[in-house]
């Protein structure tokens, strides 16, 4: 049965696909979401495992800073939905939010799931329709999309198109970055994906890394360069990784990959200067170990101190010789060395993707009448705390907006 001529395709069942999708049967036209995946939102169930960080309370103004070089392009569509109204949105579906003590904003459910299935019970009273294990790989010789489905290859007409398919990170759950190739051989220009909010690794010592693993640095400031965070990070057996990293991790990441290492520096106690510290390590020692001195006189947990531990070894001296001056200032400046980063396909979202001068206002691809695109897909990165799936929501609304005035047109 031939699709009505109205008919659209959002391709990609993430946030950024399901709100073009909402928007477009909002409009009334026909729309159908198709996903490689055996059911939609796979990524964003996952994201919201350990509490589902929607957005951030934070003024617009810094909110959108946190964007960077893409603030210029995102600016519109976020302003058009930005986070109070991306709240009443989640509060219509029966899903009320609060502010945690970090500005993030959270379900008050704090799961992805229940949010979900009352936005897909909704998209469903709508009319949309899902078409799952439909995998996309281009278009046909007369501009029909086609499809690897479950019973071969399908074509399908359509009258615009709304490409929601993510970045290169969790392959597993759909976002493999395949589309960049078939956009690429129209003569669009995709930027190379890279990890973003990535971990990244450092040659820890075996002691180190058997002893510390999975342990948290909490309360430290994290610097390279004039870039400073201060937050929590995690020690792995591989390296390091947490929020504060995710933080720095453009500035790391294109360290790394332009010198081939990166120079991290970990602050334990950044609320005490160095005259500070030195006045508390100057004390008698007596008979305690260093680490329990340390310990009690810096108020420095067992692994800060393992990484002053290590920064010695670097160093060629032992922890033991340093003047009470020298440990003041070590503590504040421990030098970690960044090896590398960690895959992509372990990191939490990706830059690169589809260049914003291939876009026009309204998220059209210029060289593609008709073909819309939005969310992870494009060039652009976040931190985490919300700003990624701000922007993965309010791109799908722009695109899904872009489509209708498309149509109309």
């Amino acid at each position: 049965m031939p699709l009505p001529a109205k008919h659209i395709a959002v391709i990609g069942a993430g946030p950024a696909g399901l709100m073009a999708a909402e928007v477009l049967a909002q409009g009334g036209v026909a729309v159908t979401v198709y996903d490689a995946m055996p059911s939609a939102g796979r990524k964003f169930l996952i994201a919201g495992r350990g509490g589902l960080n929607l957005t951030h309370s934070e003024p617009l103004p810094d909110f959108l800073a946190r964007y960077r070089e893409a603030m210029p392009h995102l600016k519109a569509a976020v302003g058009a939905f930005p986070p109070d109204s991306l709240r009443a949105w989640c509060a219509a579906l029966g899903q009320p939010t609060f502010v945690g003590s970090s500005g993030r904003v959270f379900p008050k459910a704090f799961k992805a799931s229940p949010l979900l299935r009352a936005w897909l019970r909704r998209l469903d009273a709508a009319g949309v329709a899902f078409a799952f294990r439909h995998r996309w790989v281009g278009w046909d010789a007369q501009g029909a999309l086609l499809f690897e489905a479950p019973d071969g290859q399908r074509t399908v007409n359509v009258g615009a198109t709304v490409l929601a398919l993510g970045g290169a990170s969790w392959p597993r759950l759909g976002s493999d970055g395949a589309w960049a190739e078939i956009l690429a051989a129209k003569g669009v220009a995709v930027a190379s994906m890279r990890p973003a909010n990535s971990g990244f690794t450092v040659a820890w010592s075996d002691i180190f890394r058997d002893r510390f693993e999975g342990r948290p640095l909490k309360g430290v400031a994290l610097t390279i360069g004039p870039h400073t965070v201060r937050g929590e990070a995690v020690v792995t057996r591989t390296g390091i990784e947490g929020g504060a990293i995710y933080a720095l991790s453009a500035e790391l990441r294109e360290a790394v990959l332009g010198i081939g290492r990166a120079t991290l520096t970990i602050a334990l106690r950044p609320d005490l200067d160095a005259a500070a510290l030195t006045t508390r390590l100057s004390g008698t020692r007596g008979k305690q170990s260093l680490a329990n001195f340390l310990r009690k006189a810096a108020q420095l947990s067992p692994v800060g101190i393992g990484l002053m531990q290590e920064a010695a070894i670097a160093s060629g001296r032992p922890l033991t010789s340093f003047s009470p001056a020298e440990l003041a200032q070590l503590i504040n400046a421990i030098p970690v060395q960044l090896t590398g980063i960690a895959p992509i396909d372990r990191a939490i979202s990706t830059a690169g993707g589809l260049a914003s001068s291939e876009l026009d206002a309204h998220f059209m691809l210029r060289k593609l009448p008709g073909v819309f695109a939005a969310g992870e897909m494009l060039d652009w990165e976040a931190p985490t705390g919300g700003y990624l799936l701000q922007a993965s929501f309010a791109t799908g609304a722009a695109a899904g907006k872009g489509a209708l005035q498309w149509l109309k047109s």
